[in-house]
């Protein structure tokens, strides 16, 4: 359900909810009605996130639920977004919520309305297209920010920026949530184009005999034993005067079997379906930056393709030739996602950009190396990685960054081929992926993420909901947005 925003100077008449920010010291708000000590007789101590829904009072309708915000000085863009889910949580039994939230910190206006959106926007969303029973989803479909006439404006232009940010993290947790039957690489692309036309982007899609003239052997390698044609598809945005220029290149692998290296049937290979999250959260992205009026110029690859095993699938032993020209020997068919990003590396660095960033749900080994709550960060170039880190900071989307150590670019050596796709042996599996890859973008500046192990949640957590959490998307529009031309030394 889409949530329409409103900036007010007042709590409106008609509102079924209020949300009433209570801080862990000083006064407490008149409209609560009750002192620090009842409260606290209660349970409620104003701590960060904590909420209690008081029944309505006076001549108002509107039930009050307060939501806990701590320390009110201490309040940043990210907890400010945590707390806005928490209130989010608490109203999801209400249609329409008007909150002073947004107005009670030093935080810049813009900012902080924008943190509220985006964290009342993501708490609330689910992705029910196929259930037929809609009450579990949340009924808020109206928000009012209540503010003074001097910040009004920043409150909106705030909100408004939140809105179109967290409509495209929804969109792109959709698109991963969906059943590989419901969304194949060439329904994916059907979409792109849709989102593009309306977006002002340029779209071209390219089928497989194209990307075979194209001698992207890597799509075509791993397409080969899936009755579903490849996509690839290009987006491009080119706003007027614009001087730096940034490619994305997302893996786009609709559903992953692993090949005839077959994944085995647990709960890790039912999530397959979300092997995609790269690509919808560059598509995702590329979306927004008309409306969010990016003055950086911005290309970008999806990547998509099955990877199923069939009488003609690719066998390990098999040699593929990239795009750009290197070989590849396969020792395993389920590290498929690096032979597709490839391709997609190779021709970005062909148009020279600034600088290339990948993402890709690449590599179990980045979970057991940092776990499910931080995304692995490697590259060739520290100037533009250290803006990565510092977009994932702002955006509360974590990184870690891993070292590329040259010396185990000795295990992809092969005896009949430029390299191996996978080693022969050792550990350090998401470094190994992140040096082959690092193949195919020549001397251009270059981040990838693996966000294998932050692709979905098991539970509701903050503004992160059960199933496919888009993660990257939020941290790639703050990246594209902020760019500036790394330094090659």
């Amino acid at each position: 359900m889409t949530i329409a925003f409103n900036v007010s100077r007042s709590i409106p008449a008609k509102v079924d909810a209020v949300g009433i920010p209570v801080g862990s010291d000083g006064p407490i708000p008149a409209s609560v009605g009750l002192s620090r000590a009842a409260l606290k007789s209660i349970g409620f101590e104003g701590k960060r996130e904590q909420t209690l829904v008081l029944a309505p009072a006076g001549r108002s309708n509107a039930v009050r639920i307060l939501i806990g915000v701590g320390d009110v000085a201490s309040i940043d863009e990210s907890s400010m977004r945590l707390i806005a889910a928490a209130l989010a949580r608490a109203a999801k039994k209400n249609v329409s919520l008007a909150t002073t939230l947004a107005g009670i910190s030093k935080m810049n206006r813009k900012t902080a309305a924008q943190a509220v959106v985006e964290g009342i926007t993501l708490a609330t969303h689910r992705y029910g297209a196929l259930k037929n029973d809609k009450d579990f989803s949340a009924k808020l479909s109206s928000l009012t920010l209540v503010a003074t006439d001097a910040t009004s404006a920043a409150t909106k232009a705030g909100a408004e920026r939140g809105k179109v940010i967290a409509d495209a993290v929804c969109q792109a947790r959709d698109f991963a949530n969906m059943p590989p039957a419901y969304l194949t690489a060439k329904m994916f692309a059907d979409k792109a184009v849709e989102i593009a036309q309306s977006t002002g982007l340029t779209v071209t899609v390219y089928n497989r005999d194209q990307l075979k003239a194209m001698g992207c052997g890597g799509m075509i390698g791993v397409n080969k034993g899936s009755v579903e044609p490849p996509r690839m598809v290009k987006l491009d945005y080119a706003p007027a005067g614009s001087g730096a220029k940034i490619v994305l290149v997302g893996k786009g692998v609709m559903y992953d079997s692993g090949g005839i290296s077959l994944k085995p049937s647990n709960d890790s290979h039912a999530i397959m379906k979300m092997d995609m999250s790269g690509a919808a959260a560059v598509l995702a992205t590329m979306s927004t930056l008309a409306s969010l009026k990016c003055k950086t110029k911005v290309t970008a690859y999806l990547m998509c393709t099955d990877n199923m095993p069939s009488g003609g699938a690719l066998k390990l032993g098999d040699v593929l030739t990239m795009r750009n020209g290197k070989t590849v020997e396969i020792h395993n068919t389920d590290a498929e996602g690096r032979l597709i990003l490839a391709d997609g590396l190779s021709l970005a660095a062909e148009s020279k950009p600034d600088a290339i960033v990948d993402i890709a749900t690449l590599t179990g080994a980045i979970i057991v190396a940092i776990g499910e709550k931080v995304a692995g960060v490697m590259g060739n170039n520290q100037s533009f990685i250290e803006q990565v880190k510092a977009s994932a900071t702002r955006t509360d989307e974590p990184v870690w960054q891993l070292p590329l150590i040259d010396d185990y670019k000795k295990g992809l050596d092969s005896v009949v081929a430029d390299m191996r796709n996978v080693t022969s042996g050792g550990g350090a599996g998401s470094i190994t992926a992140a040096l082959f890859l690092r193949e195919f973008v020549a001397d251009v500046p270059w981040a990838h993420l693996d966000i294998a192990g932050t692709m979905d949640v098991r539970s509701d957590e903050g503004w992160r909901n059960r199933g496919a959490t888009a993660f990257g998307t939020r941290l790639l529009i703050d990246l594209v947005t902020n760019f500036r031309k790394p330094s090659r030394k």
